[in-house]
């Protein structure tokens, strides 16, 4: 009989409410982006990623992720229905049960590809999004968990991602851009953002949940948990501010909306290095996030693509600028489970990092297109221009999130 750690098990099971947590956040924070006649629209989309994503993940997406494959770029069935797995199956070194790190994850399975819909808000059929959703985490986020966090190709070539900088958020922002530029810009132009106080409650509850996000992925209680927790609260608070200051510059006013974005942009940032860098590294980090995910969405408005919620911006960039950032600042001085970077020594690690963010890039953009492509021979994937006049959440789902005329 396996007697599991009841500090590190109890700390895990907050960590995954924490993140489960998110993908409301998320739907409050693209809700409050989007216009007043799509705000159910998009949020349905957060929403049911927790029902669906949650039942392929029981059936074989933890299987394909974390069983077989040693080495390859993705795992096998062994673990299908969770078969062989009970209550007293250890995770690791035993300190909690597997079914613990199982709903963990199951957790970054959801939010993950929920994170790109900010991308396409208002131009998409629901039915075509959930064909999406289902062949995106297939084709793309299986097999970069298991690469990465599954013993898979590029954790055997030494790549590190603490939370999900390559797992999560360079795949989905550039997943984000390749559906941009698929699906076309938007028709119908949006009265943008409808509710900045709802993009307050939901940017509160991603930055309170990313605390589970990043905290977690120790998957026990130690110094390096705490060590990530201060990291991550570090670099939002860097971040937000950053943001900021640069629209008070080139936008001449100190913008809520700025202060919000940019710190999601610091937390997407932190995320890969939160267990593997300094404080004060964490600092620089945050201050980089701000200003080149800021100039991204400058360059993004500069060259008309309708990414509508920033997500190639915020997250394809700063989960990018974050791989690289740990190839440069990380140490085994904090955490000797890490690599040191190019500023400690270790140029090798450095170009890993590099490699495989623009390998991701690469493959989530390419995989994201083609999958689009082939939805749209299935079902339209667009909607038409009276649907994105009338607004979605009237046309396709027939409910509305206001009264008319209030």
């Amino acid at each position: 009989m396996s007697a599991f750690d009841s500090g590190h098990t109890g700390f895990m099971l907050v960590a995954t409410s924490l993140v489960m947590l998110m993908t409301p956040g998320l739907a409050f924070f693209y809700g409050g982006l989007v216009g007043r006649r799509n705000v159910l629209s998009i949020m349905i989309q957060s929403f049911v990623s927790m029902g669906i994503t949650t039942i392929i993940w029981y059936v074989c997406g933890y299987s394909l992720c974390f069983s077989g494959g040693a080495g390859g770029i993705i795992g096998n069935l062994d673990l299908a229905f969770l078969r062989g797995v009970g209550p007293l199956t250890p995770f690791g070194e035993g300190h909690i049960p597997l079914y613990v790190f199982i709903a963990y994850q199951m957790m970054f399975a959801i939010i993950t590809p929920a994170l790109i819909t900010g991308a396409f808000a208002n131009r998409i059929r629901f039915g075509a999004y959930l064909l999406f959703l289902v062949a995106w985490l297939f084709l793309v986020y299986f097999p970069f968990v298991h690469m990465i966090w599954g013993g898979g190709l590029l954790a055997k070539w030494g790549v590190l991602d603490f939370a999900g900088g390559i797992a999560v958020h360079n795949i989905a922002g550039m997943a984000a851009l390749a559906s941009v530029l698929y699906v076309g810009r938007r028709k119908v132009a949006d009265s943008v953002p409808h509710s900045i106080p709802l993009v307050a409650l939901g940017t509160g509850l991603l930055w309170f949940g990313w605390y589970g996000f990043n905290a977690g992925s120790q998957l026990k209680v130690d110094g390096i948990t705490g060590l990530a927790f201060l990291n991550t609260d570090i670099a939002a608070s860097f971040a937000g501010p950053t943001w900021m200051l640069l629209a008070w510059i080139f936008e001449r006013k100190p913008k809520f909306l700025g202060l919000l974005t940019g710190a999601v942009a610091g937390l997407a940032t932190i995320t890969p290095c939160a267990g593997y860098v300094t404080p004060a590294s964490a600092m620089l980090i945050g201050v980089l996030a701000g200003i080149v995910c800021y100039g991204a969405v400058s360059l993004k408005n500069r060259l008309r693509w309708d990414d509508a919620l920033d997500v190639w911006g915020v997250h394809g960039v700063g989960g990018a600028l974050g791989i690289v950032m740990l190839g440069l600042l990380g140490t085994t001085a904090v955490n000797a489970s890490g690599q040191n970077g190019l500023f400690y020594g270790n140029p090798s690690f450095f170009v890993k990092q590099v490699v495989a963010i623009l390998g991701s890039s690469v493959y989530a953009f390419g995989f994201t297109w083609l999958m689009l492509a082939a939805i749209n021979r299935v079902t339209p994937v667009r909607t038409t221009e009276v649907e994105e006049q009338k607004g979605l959440d009237d046309t396709l789902h027939g409910e509305t999130a206001y009264e008319q005329g209030i």
